[in-house]
């Protein structure tokens, strides 16, 4: 099956895809302590790229999920960014504060990382691997996903 209709029904069963590896397209974003983040400079980790926010309420209840994988798989050479989609991040500061994450938070205002992932559903987890491969796509998020997730920085970090 080819790739982008298996894209297209995963998207549309809120399946997570293991999809024939492809370079992540790299970024630069800010992120919350101020500095510039960069796919790239993370070559060589396992990362995870959440694309969430704060009005979504599935990625409000998956947020302190993340924060148990980052702060479990870290030590192995696991990074994880949250990226928040939103124009304004006022919204998502506030639900961060009450939060409290210690992964690093990006802001996407312009959507150009989100356009670059074709992100159309939120949240967005992708997946990829130390070599800068993406290597799975979960779109949406459903109680127990944690599950999911857990298998596959494992299986990533394993390799």
């Amino acid at each position: 099956m080819a790739v982008s209709v298996r894209l297209i029904m995963a998207a549309l069963l809120g399946l997570a895809l293991n999809v024939q590896a492809e370079k992540a397209p790299d970024f630069t974003l800010k992120s919350d302590t101020g500095e510039n983040l960069n796919l790239e400079e993370q070559r060589g980790k396992v990362v995870m790229i959440n694309f969430w926010a704060s009005w979504c309420a599935p990625c409000r209840k998956e947020m302190p999920l993340l924060e148990e994988l980052y702060d479990r798989y870290e030590k192995d050479g696991f990074t994880l960014f949250g990226i928040n989609v939103e124009q304004n991040p006022e919204a998502a500061e506030k639900f961060l504060a009450d939060v409290g994450v210690s992964f690093p938070i990006l802001y996407d205002p312009e959507s150009e990382v989100s356009r670059a992932y074709q992100v159309n559903a939120m949240p967005t987890t992708v997946m990829v691997d130390r070599d800068g491969e993406v290597r799975y796509v979960n779109r949406g998020y459903r109680e127990g996903d944690e599950e999911k997730y857990r298998k596959q920085v494992r299986e990533l970090i394993g390799e």
